[in-house]
């Protein structure tokens, strides 16, 4: 079975064009099949803010309302993607830009009102690994935008961590898959100011004891219930890095590894 690196890039990353470029120049080296999937940064809140658009958000998460969807579909659908494209192309890394709308290839549909709503969100339905396979088959690199579809026509707004999970677990019936979250930090740190402080290994059992005694907190969480998700369901290795190691990692091994 082929390999295929699934590999997630995000955090301050994207808003530092040197790093982002480092970070892409790395991935252009990466032998094999591979898809990357980006978060939009600080960028969609700046413009907004030009445009007058409020931000709104609850633990850390975006409440996306009509307005703050059009931007954040300009922003991560239109000017990240293609630049991330563009620049790759510069790579020779043959590169596609894609939304989850793009081939039919995402599927979600509308988060539930609970306790809050987070308006035009997009929980993931279906990944058509058919379609993106297609891609790959073409000696395309797809570049997919956390943006979303649904049965009704709406784009929603996505979590890229998710994104890249739900990705990376329905290509396991075509690939070995390795999935890797690359931010500005050198993995899981036990001591978020020490960023030497890494934790080498991550099982299920050390997560839980880690997150009762705070040491895992706020965004890390949802980032490693995605990847230990990702391992329950037949990704054969999850890496959380600093950007400037995907290589490393790939080959050798940085940043934490999460293990069942």
């Amino acid at each position: 079975m082929a390999s295929l690196l699934v590999i997630k890039i995000g955090g301050n990353i994207i808003d530092d064009p040197t790093a982002l470029q480092r970070f892409l120049t790395a991935f252009s080296g990466l032998k094999g099949a591979r898809i990357l999937i980006h978060g939009g940064g600080k960028i969609a809140t700046q413009i907004a803010e030009k445009l007058g658009i409020e931000t709104k958000m609850v633990d850390g998460r975006r409440i996306t309302d009509q307005p703050m969807l059009d931007v954040v579909t300009m922003v991560y659908g239109g000017l990240v993607n293609k630049q991330i494209v563009a620049k790759l192309q510069a790579l020779e890394v043959n590169a596609i830009g894609l939304t989850g709308a793009d081939g039919s290839t995402v599927l979600a549909r509308k988060r539930p009102v609970k306790d809050i709503d987070y308006g035009m969100v997009g929980d993931i339905e279906e990944v058509d690994s058919g379609q993106i396979q297609f891609f790959l088959r073409q000696e395309l690199t797809p570049v997919f935008a956390p943006i979303t579809y649904n049965t009704v026509g709406e784009l929603l707004n996505t979590n890229a961590d998710t994104m890249a999970s739900a990705i990376a677990v329905d290509m396991v019936t075509h690939n070995e898959v390795t999935l890797i979250y690359c931010f500005e930090k050198k993995g899981v740190l036990k001591d978020p100011s020490d960023d030497n402080s890494v934790i080498d290994k991550l099982t299920p059992a050390l997560y839980e004891a880690y997150k009762t005694a705070g040491i895992i907190s706020k965004g890390m969480i949802p980032k490693l219930d995605n990847a230990f998700n990702a391992l329950k369901k037949g990704v054969s290795r999850v890496i959380i890095c600093h950007a400037d190691e995907v290589a490393t990692a790939v080959d050798q091994g940085a940043g934490t590894t999460l293990m069942l």
